[in-house]
């Protein structure tokens, strides 16, 4: 073979590598920029299936009926008509509802509605953060408690693929507004501050007896060496059934504490 039809193979390998690289490059602005188009379909085809499941969901579900027992009067003198029963506290009944709510609920099953304006988020929350949860879109921690619990909230999501739900999550700032939606009610949350910790911290997951939301996403992008952990304090919530409340100063303070 002469030295002419050598080249001739080596220079044409020599241009589908340039192509190749120059598709990988192109590939990851893509992603970089905006998201993997591929998983994304999947995961909106999955949202899809979620929201129907979710609808019949809410139409079926009743929140349990709870009224605090008369006090019992003591003495000689009886009372001239036994009291009705007064209903409980609103955040009692609002905690039995996640406590009940939450023992409904399976891994990859639809938990919610997460809705983060800064981030142009409105989805559904799946039940569980395991692989195949989080390819539906944000998931809810199992380990951690339900909104109206009084305990922490640990939503994850993904920050390249599948929908990407928390793709710019260091954009959010003191003061953006995250709404949760759940069956028995409606939550918002203010976010305060934010951190980073390694990827192996699993002391963020312990609660400390306030309710706190925390949204989390691999730090930095492409990589999963890191956490980002963006946190929200509640500041008031809307029953399905009863008056909506406000959370007041003490249980923010414990929050932001």
């Amino acid at each position: 073979m002469t030295p002419l039809r050598l080249l001739r193979p080596v220079r044409l390998l020599g241009s589908l590598m340039m192509v190749a690289g120059l598709c990988s490059l192109l590939w990851a602005v893509v992603v970089w920029r905006w998201q993997d188009p591929f998983t994304l379909l999947y995961t909106k085809y999955e949202q899809h299936e979620l929201a129907a499941r979710y609808e019949k969901r809410l139409a079926t579900y009743r929140p349990p009926v709870v009224r605090r027992q008369p006090v019992k009067q003591t003495g000689s003198v009886k009372p001239a008509a036994t009291p009705k029963p007064k209903p409980a506290p609103q955040r009692s009944v609002i905690a039995l509802d996640a406590l009940r709510y939450r023992q409904t609920i399976r891994t990859g099953d639809p938990l919610g509605r997460i809705k983060v304006p800064r981030l142009g988020l409105d989805a559904l929350l799946v039940t569980g953060t395991d692989h195949d949860s989080l390819t539906k879109g944000p998931g809810w921690d199992q380990r951690t408690y339900l909104p109206g619990q009084g305990q922490l909230i640990y939503i994850a999501g993904h920050r390249t693929t599948y929908s990407a739900p928390f793709a710019h999550i260091e954009a959010l700032r003191p003061g953006d507004v995250i709404t949760i939606e759940v069956p028995y009610a409606t939550f918002t949350y203010e976010v305060r501050w934010h951190r980073i910790v390694p990827s192996d911290d699993l002391s963020v997951l312990r609660s400390h007896g306030h309710e706190l939301l925390i949204l989390q996403a691999c730090h930095p992008r492409f990589f999963a060496t890191h956490r980002y952990l963006a946190y929200a304090v509640p500041i008031s919530v809307e029953p399905r059934v009863g008056k909506p409340y406000t959370v007041g100063r003490r249980l923010l303070a414990a929050a932001a504490a």
